[in-house]
């Protein structure tokens, strides 16, 4: 089978052929339909994030359908679609896992990262973590859903009843989220890279009321921010805008360091907190909310060869929404 594989941090994918995983007991294998990239994807070969599995195939938005099923499986069967997440399995047994908070497992396993994933035509993944897609007739669409949506629904979560947000950093799960809170009732603030005249377009056009750089003030104070850019300083930046008791939410796996800031930003019950993966549960109620509120993510879609295009395209913001590769 053809795969984009990564050799060594700070490297381009290299195009390969590769076989064809066979699935083990509890196992599925999957026909990959299509994958999102990810800017997880980006901290990897970027050498951000420690000790993947290399060589390694990227890929943790997964969509396809079912090629194969290992020993044991009963609750799927051939042809229908699921989805792979970035949570490819859990141990179970440690504390994390008995609270059930298995996002935070002691010896966890992630698809494209330290299991590969879907930057290839067949993925074979546990099947105790995969979602059922079967509701969902455009694989494209769908695979956003699978980290951008539902890191954005583990945000949300974190914010608790917070009526007025603030997003940093409007790409994939910031676009996902907002039609959430829009279905929700709430209102959004977005804030992009300064002078991203299209990205704040992008964005009131998904039902954000205000839209602006990351360098403005918003027109109103925020009950809670959520932080989807990679940049620490904007910590700073979302606590002189959220109100007394508000929360901010770093939704990134990776982030340049926080710089020094006054105890009077986070003196009056004012929080940060950072989210972590996910759970199965997560996923199964976040694609319930998808469909209720009739989420439409948008994508650019790739071939499996144009991945480094990709990767660049995703790098320097030249789309709006998510890159899908279509092996």
């Amino acid at each position: 089978m053809r795969a984009a594989v990564l050799h060594q941090a700070r490297s381009p994918l290299a195009f390969e052929e590769t076989p064809v995983p066979s699935p083990g007991p509890g196992q599925l294998r999957i026909k990959v339909e299509a994958c999102a990239l990810c800017r997880t994807d980006l901290h990897i070969i970027d050498g951000e994030l420690a000790s993947p599995k290399l060589p390694l195939i990227l890929g943790h938005e997964i969509v396809g359908k079912v090629n194969a099923l290992g020993e044991g499986v009963r609750d799927f069967s051939i042809g229908e679609r699921v989805g792979v997440p970035w949570l490819g399995q859990t141990c179970g047994h440690c504390s994390y896992c008995l609270s059930r908070r298995e996002n935070l497992c002691e010896d966890p396993i992630f698809t494209g990262y330290t299991r590969d994933g879907g930057f290839t035509e067949f993925v074979a993944a546990d099947a105790r973590y995969v979602l059922n897609l079967s509701a969902y007739e455009n694989p494209i669409a769908a695979a956003p859903l699978m980290c951008a949506g539902l890191i954005g629904w583990r945000s949300l979560l974190a914010v608790g009843d917070s009526r007025v947000i603030g997003i940093y950093g409007f790409g994939a799960a910031a676009h996902i989220i907002t039609q959430v809170c829009r279905w929700q009732g709430r209102e959004v603030l977005a804030f992009t890279r300064p002078g991203d005249v299209q990205a704040q377009e992008f964005a009131r056009q998904l039902g954000a009321t205000w839209a602006g750089g990351s360098d403005e003030n918003p027109p109103i104070p925020m009950d809670a921010a959520v932080i989807f850019a990679p940049v620490g300083s904007l910590v700073i930046d979302a606590l002189r805008n959220v109100k007394k008791g508000g929360r901010v939410i770093c939704g990134g796996i990776h982030m340049s360091d926080i710089p020094a800031f006054p105890y009077s930003l986070l003196w009056e019950e004012r929080e940060i907190a950072s989210v972590a993966n996910l759970t199965r549960k997560d996923g199964i109620d976040f694609l319930k909310v998808a469909r209720q509120a009739g989420v439409r993510a948008s994508t650019v879609s790739y071939s499996l060869e144009g991945a480094n295009d990709a990767i660049a395209d995703l790098r320097s913001g030249r789309f709006q929404g998510a890159a899908v590769l279509v092996p």
